[in-house]
């Protein structure tokens, strides 16, 4: 009788030693998911910051009185290059330099030259290619902060969330100025 006992207040406490390890170690598996997608989209991000260099040198020589916009780049191509920088300043840097980018691209249409400039063109399609890449992997780092949030969120593993200090993960999300349409027509009369 005393086994039997004893098989009964151990069963219990077993089988929830045991959920407490399952659900731990898939709560670690998906942060860890998320931290690389994330440091994959860091990859894609230096790449690109690699390539704008190149790219600025190229449009300096056409691009004279642009160089408000050129100087903006390679700052912050400069500050995306620090080390130690937090992946919510990463994402702050991938923005403003998203909005800059798109201000070089306006502008290009401006110069007939530089855009049939061979070198330029060139750049132009491996920043395409980079920036394809940094959509795709923001998408992976998304999904995987979903299965992670889901987890640190739902019971019965927001438990041990909570027992393990997870707490959920911010999103990749599109600026609100990134989601309006851009009116071409007037940042071409304000460059004049």
């Amino acid at each position: 009788m005393e086994t039997f006992n004893i098989i009964l207040i151990a069963a219990p406490l077993i089988f929830l030693l045991l959920l407490y390890i399952i659900l731990s170690n898939r709560l670690t598996f998906r942060r860890n998911q998320a931290e690389n997608a994330f440091a994959s989209l860091d990859a894609y991000l230096k790449k690109r910051f690699d390539l704008i260099p190149n790219l600025v040198a190229a449009v300096q020589q056409y691009m004279g009185h642009e160089k408000s916009v050129l100087t903006e780049i390679t700052a912050l191509r400069s500050e995306a290059m620090k080390s130690g920088l937090s992946s919510d300043e990463v994402i702050e840097i991938n923005n403003r330099m998203n909005r800059a980018m798109r201000s070089v691209n306006v502008a290009m249409e401006n110069y007939p030259d530089l855009k049939s400039n061979t070198n330029i063109l060139q750049l132009q399609a491996s920043l395409n290619e980079v920036e394809e890449q940094i959509s795709a992997a923001r998408r992976a780092y998304n999904a995987s902060v979903l299965a992670f949030n889901n987890g640190v969120q739902l019971f019965p593993s927001s438990l041990i969330a909570s027992i393990r200090g997870f707490s959920p993960k911010p999103y990749l999300e599109t600026p609100d100025t990134e989601r309006n349409n851009i009116d071409v027509n007037s940042l071409f009369n304000s460059r004049r």
